[in-house]
């Protein structure tokens, strides 16, 4: 599958690398001075940001101005012979470069098209820019993230981009799918908003059925209240998410407290819910009294779900040794070397290919261009697009 990625930054990117590790070939089209997010700091390597490097591996790179005629045209017979297209301009900015995707789906019907947005391709904040706290903010997910009483707080991973990315994948795959059984391709359009408010699961449910807004979550839940964090005698924090009733009583065995079984206030999940407070003085009172890592032991010996809070360098320790291969290190002779976390996507039977080094900015364009029967200097294509259309 050959996927013409005309993205920057983090959401298209993200997407396109989650097919370029499952095989498919892509090619990164970027204007003269790159795409933006090879310049972020703080952490470099051969020149690229570490962000950069986060999104780009096993990617080609062509270098294409999109304000020169010469290079549309160029990009033109890419599209011509390519399975997808995906892009995260603003809307209405690829009918103004002379790239519309209408008029390429219809050209070619068996093309899809991937266009990633803030807000969609329609609607009234169409116009507006976007980037992933924007979505955040405005999806409600801010509102929910933090301690009640306290500010709200940015998710610490950019979850806006990585959702509408993922969705974007989503759609693409299903578009191809009816492609491979003989359908017709078109446009996926995938707002960053919208992938957020998807987000809110259940949220969104209890918030339009109650008519209330829920309040912050901080390390908790709305619904069960053995389903929190939690600090020990050491001072590290677990988790604890007793969420069933057999949970409950391993909870109670764990801490050795059998007396809350017995206790009416406790009997169900519901009554645990409605006195909750006074169930968390006891839960608190009863885990400062032993290190955090021997309460996560007898939890998980009691049939509760129990872990440490870990630090993300931490959680990449554990990755390594997991046996998953979650961390992977993508190695060039001449360009270094770096780690990067993996695609959690793993095909049964299937060796896992080596990743590749993410491109320096323009390395593949005459080759890339060649290989699409695009003369370089006259920017002709001699490949016949209709076998395209045949095949």
């Amino acid at each position: 599958m050959t996927v013409l990625d005309l993205t920057t930054f983090l959401s298209g990117p993200f997407a396109t690398q989650l097919l370029a590790d499952m095989g498919a070939n892509v090619i990164k089209v970027e204007p003269p001075q790159g795409d933006s997010s090879r310049r972020i700091p703080p952490h470099f390597v051969d020149g690229d940001s570490a962000y950069f490097l986060a999104h780009n591996r096993n990617k080609r790179s062509v270098v294409l101005d999109l304000k020169n005629v010469r290079d549309v045209q160029r990009l033109s017979g890419m599209v011509a012979a390519a399975d997808v297209v995906i892009e995260n301009f603003r809307p209405g900015v690829t009918t103004r470069l002379g790239i519309d995707p209408e008029f390429y789906c219809k050209q070619y019907p068996s093309l899809v098209w991937a266009s990633i947005s803030g807000f969609g391709q329609t609607g009234a904040r169409r116009d507006r820019p976007a980037y992933d706290m924007i979505v955040q903010a405005l999806s409600g997910v801010m509102s929910l993230t933090g301690e009640p009483g306290r500010p709200a707080v940015r998710l610490g991973i950019p979850a806006g981009d990585v959702v509408a990315g993922m969705y974007s994948v989503i759609g693409l795959l299903a578009l191809l799918t009816r492609v491979r059984s003989g359908g017709p391709g078109g446009q996926v359009d995938v707002s960053m908003l919208d992938s957020q408010l998807t987000m809110l699961s259940y949220q969104a449910v209890y918030s339009m059925i109650s008519n209330t807004a829920p309040l912050p979550q901080g390390a908790g839940h709305d619904s069960i209240p053995t389903y929190r964090s939690f600090v020990g005698s050491d001072g590290h924090e677990l988790v604890v998410t007793a969420n069933t009733e057999r949970m409950w009583t391993g909870l109670c065995d764990a801490l050795e407290l059998p007396e809350l079984l017995s206790d009416t206030r406790y009997e169900s999940g519901e009554s645990r819910l409605k006195n909750k407070y006074t169930l968390w003085d006891v839960l608190e009172a009863r885990f400062s009294e032993r290190p955090a890592a021997a309460w996560v032991d007898s939890l998980v010996t009691n049939g509760v779900p129990a872990a440490l809070i870990r630090s993300v360098p931490e959680a990449l320790s554990d990755a390594r040794e997991s046996g998953r291969n979650m961390v992977v290190s993508v190695v060039d002779e001449k360009r270094g070397r770096y780690e990067a976390v993996a695609s959690p996507v793993k095909f049964v039977g299937t060796v896992e290919v080596r990743p590749t080094f993410p491109p320096r900015l323009g390395d593949d364009t005459d080759a890339v261009l060649a290989e699409f029967g695009i003369n370089v200097a006259m920017a002709t294509v001699v490949a016949d697009s209709q076998d395209r259309n045949e095949s």
